[in-house]
């Protein structure tokens, strides 16, 4: 196995798209525990330490820049993932555990495309959008685009995730995401992340993503339209929730059946609607 450091984005698209069966390699929390199992052999590792702009984190009016190596770590403790981006923040605090956090990276989150993690779906309640850069240039994607199924995303051969645009949202709107797991620190067997805009008692915007249950993170625009112009009651929230189950594609394994993954889900989507109603201001 090859290894290379190098120091420029366009370095490393160089590396990946001269080399078949290259990977990159940003935090290796996941990478190299997928190499020591067997289950990955890389012909190439290209590391992205070196690269300063993947570090970066910008701030403009409408949103917030994050690179692709940006810790976990960081994303729990920013000051900058208030209102609506609360989602990721909220996502990223309890992920795993701390040596995961201090190692892990949003940008190998995404790439890795684990569809049981908890950044994944976070990213897609907060509509997030990925740039990536190839041997044709740069593009800039919504994050739900990415992901294509268990570990497999759109990127193309010699493409590599730069970093991620999340959106400021609506004014007064909060994030927040639940999940619920055997044990700390262990995978969800369910989440849920969100975004809620309430106008007084009525609710203005919601969006809705859900972890854990299918391939990719599921987000279902006739679930949010069910609790948006409501008072968000237990009538529209278990329509909501039978919707999202519906439509979920749930495996069984040890962290709970696939029958049990959808009863869960309208149970987690009003808990985690009655927590982020209770940040709500407007």
């Amino acid at each position: 196995m090859r290894y290379a450091e190098p120091e420029t984005v366009e370095e490393g698209v160089s590396l990946l798209a001269a080399t078949e069966g290259a990977r990159c390699l940003a935090g290796g929390a996941s990478l190299v525990a997928m190499m020591h199992a067997g289950q990955l052999s890389p012909a190439m590792l290209v590391s992205l330490h070196r690269i300063q702009e993947l570090s970066a984190i910008t701030r403009t009016e409408e949103g917030l820049w994050l690179g692709a190596m940006v810790r976990h770590r960081t994303l729990a403790a920013s000051a900058h993932l208030g209102g609506a981006l609360e989602v990721v923040r909220s996502a990223a605090k309890q992920l795993a555990h701390p040596a995961i956090r201090n190692m892990a990276t949003l940008g190998g989150s995404v790439a890795l495309a684990d569809p049981c993690t908890d950044l994944p779906g976070a990213l897609v309640a907060a509509s997030a959008r990925v740039e990536i850069a190839g041997p044709g240039g740069r593009r800039l994607i919504p994050v739900e685009q990415l992901f294509v199924d268990r570990f497999r995303t759109s990127l193309a051969h010699g493409e590599l995730v730069t970093r991620l645009f999340l959106p400021r949202g609506t004014r007064g709107a909060v994030g927040h995401h639940l999940r619920f797991s055997r044990v700390s620190g262990d995978y969800p067997t369910v989440s849920i992340s969100l975004v809620l805009s309430m106008e007084g008692d009525t609710c203005q915007e919601a969006r809705v993503a859900v972890g854990s249950c299918g391939p990719v993170p599921l987000h279902l625009a006739e679930a949010d339209q069910r609790l948006v112009g409501t008072r968000l009651g237990e009538r529209e929230v278990a329509e909501a929730g039978r919707l999202l189950a519906q439509a979920a594609a749930p495996i069984d394994d040890v962290r709970g059946s696939a029958e049990y993954r959808r009863l869960l889900i309208p149970r987690l989507l009003g808990r985690a609607l009655s927590l982020a109603r209770e940040h709500t201001h407007g």
